[in-house]
């Protein structure tokens, strides 16, 4: 019997993996190939050239990205998006929501911001309990003038779902950053502890942030 659970755990962490990754592929490839349902029936490759094209609205999708980033960085498209959110900005369940995302993503994907650029340890959630966190930015400036202090705010994530989590607000001081890449965080915290980063459990060596 335990030799019969140990070839199915074996099998388990063959195909698990590979079936989770084929699926968000597959996920994201069929997102993008529905964009050809943009273009009107008349213009679709079916009826243009009478054949389903295969991953031609992918394609179509990639060049849609592409253009929209070359119109957006110009002077006329800053100009143009910047009226187009002024619109959303006036509509009130749409600019929170918007406004929310937007700012989120700039930072993710600013090569100089420091967002989810450390992984910190903190004393949380009382003392003498150990967490790992992401420093985010610097805390609201109402909580600081409340604290009377220089906060930073830090995401403590989840396990094993790192996308929720708690916003903890607190003193430089009382933040340590560790010796390891913000991949090896999300893997640890995801895997519930199981992954440690490579070089054993003395790559948590603390370095004041």
């Amino acid at each position: 019997m335990r030799l019969l659970r140990k070839y199915l755990i074996a099998g388990l962490l063959v195909w698990l993996p590979l079936a989770a990754t084929v699926i968000v592929i597959k996920l994201l490839i069929e997102l993008l190939n529905k964009t050809i349902l943009l273009f009107p029936p008349e213009l679709q490759p079916e009826t243009l050239f009478g054949i389903s094209i295969p991953g031609f609205g992918i394609i179509i999708g990639f060049l849609i990205l592409i253009l929209t980033g070359v119109f957006a960085a110009n002077l006329f498209g800053r100009k143009l998006v910047g009226f187009w959110e002024a619109i959303l900005g006036r509509i009130p369940l749409v600019r929170t929501i918007y406004s929310s995302v937007k700012q989120v993503l700039e930072t993710l994907f600013t090569s100089n911001s420091e967002s989810f650029r450390r992984v910190v340890l903190i004393e949380y959630p009382r003392k003498d309990i150990w967490s790992l966190g992401f420093q985010t930015n610097e805390a609201l400036t109402a909580a600081k003038e409340a604290s009377g202090r220089d906060l930073i705010s830090v995401f403590v994530p989840t396990t094993p779902n790192p996308t929720s989590g708690f916003i903890i607000m607190l003193p430089a001081e009382d933040i340590t950053q560790l010796d390891i890449s913000v991949e090896d965080g999300f893997k640890f915290i995801i895997s519930m502890g199981v992954i440690v980063p490579k070089g054993s459990s003395t790559d948590f060596s603390q370095k004041e942030v």
